[in-house]
């Protein structure tokens, strides 16, 4: 059978750093993303954390706090015209956030707390904000289903049903076991089922967690990110999440599983052919039911 030419909307690219470490490399990181992206069919969200509030050790780095890193990514806005992607952690994190911020990130770990989700839910309406949920480690990919119900009650209760919150999902690994994770390429199809994206974490699917030297930080397995990539969007992955460092080793949060800057374009026109060609044949059998 001859693949079906499907023209592919732009892919939704999240990349940058995992935590703002200090203006000059956030600023060194989006001038350089925003340079290799140019003239490929992407939309790109530039990504830095103002606070990594689950670090592993008391004395990991957080970063420098949601006032002063809020003025750090509006001037990435400012000066660069790139959109913007952070986490959220708490409920009164959300306003401020989304007065700044495109993206509304609620971190893998905080997907069941429904005050958080329901926060950003009315703030991402509010403000015209697009919303990114990670599904926790610990969580199956169909009961994800309970998350974009909980943004749906929102658009229902307070703004009615003529109004969505533009949802994503984000895969990015389950726990099995003891300082590992595991894609589980079906989660793709599954969560797709319940009407939203589906973005694949290719730097966060490929942590140790606890696995670094004496258990006090994340290691990582970054030999092995461009195949699970690949195999993502294969499986029918709709965007990429990828935290990015032009030194990984000096980076100051999740530096093993990093992907060298230098050939973050490179490596997405090759996700771009994955893509087109995965979207380019028909599907043989029936969709399953969500």
């Amino acid at each position: 059978m001859q693949p079906v030419h499907v023209p592919a909307a732009p892919m939704t690219l999240i990349a940058g750093p995992c935590v703002i470490e200090d203006e000059g490399l956030v600023m060194e990181i989006a001038t350089e993303l925003k340079h290799q992206m140019a003239g490929l069919p992407v939309q790109l969200f530039f990504k830095a954390s103002f606070d990594k509030a689950n670090r592993s050790s008391i004395d990991g780095f957080r970063g420098p706090g949601m006032i002063e890193g809020l003025k750090i990514l509006g001037k990435v806005k400012e000066k660069l015209g790139l959109p913007l992607v952070t986490d959220i952690h708490e409920v009164s994190q959300a306003e401020p956030v989304a007065k700044v911020v495109d993206f509304l990130q609620v971190p893998a770990f905080l997907c069941r707390q429904t005050d958080l989700i329901v926060a950003v839910a009315e703030m991402a309406l509010t403000w015209n904000r697009k919303m990114n949920v990670k599904k926790g480690q610990f969580l199956a990919p169909w009961d994800a289903k309970n998350i974009v119900e909980k943004v749906r009650a929102v658009e229902a209760k307070h703004h009615g049903q003529h109004k969505k919150v533009d949802l994503f999902l984000t895969e990015r690994g389950t726990s099995f076991g003891y300082n590992s994770l595991v894609v589980d390429m079906v989660s793709f199809q599954t969560m797709a089922r319940f009407g939203v994206p589906v973005i694949y974490d290719a730097t966060h699917s490929i942590q140790m967690p606890g696995g670094g030297p004496g258990g006090k930080s994340t290691g990582g397995k970054r030999e092995y990110l461009e195949v699970l990539a690949r195999a993502a969007f294969a499986a029918g992955a709709d965007g990429l999440f990828m935290e990015c460092h032009p030194r990984p080793a000096m980076a100051k949060s999740d530096g093993p599983n990093a992907f060298y800057l230098e050939h973050v374009g490179e490596f997405v026109k090759q996700i771009l052919e994955f893509r087109r060609l995965a979207q380019s044949f028909p599907k043989l059998l029936p969709e399953a039911r969500a």
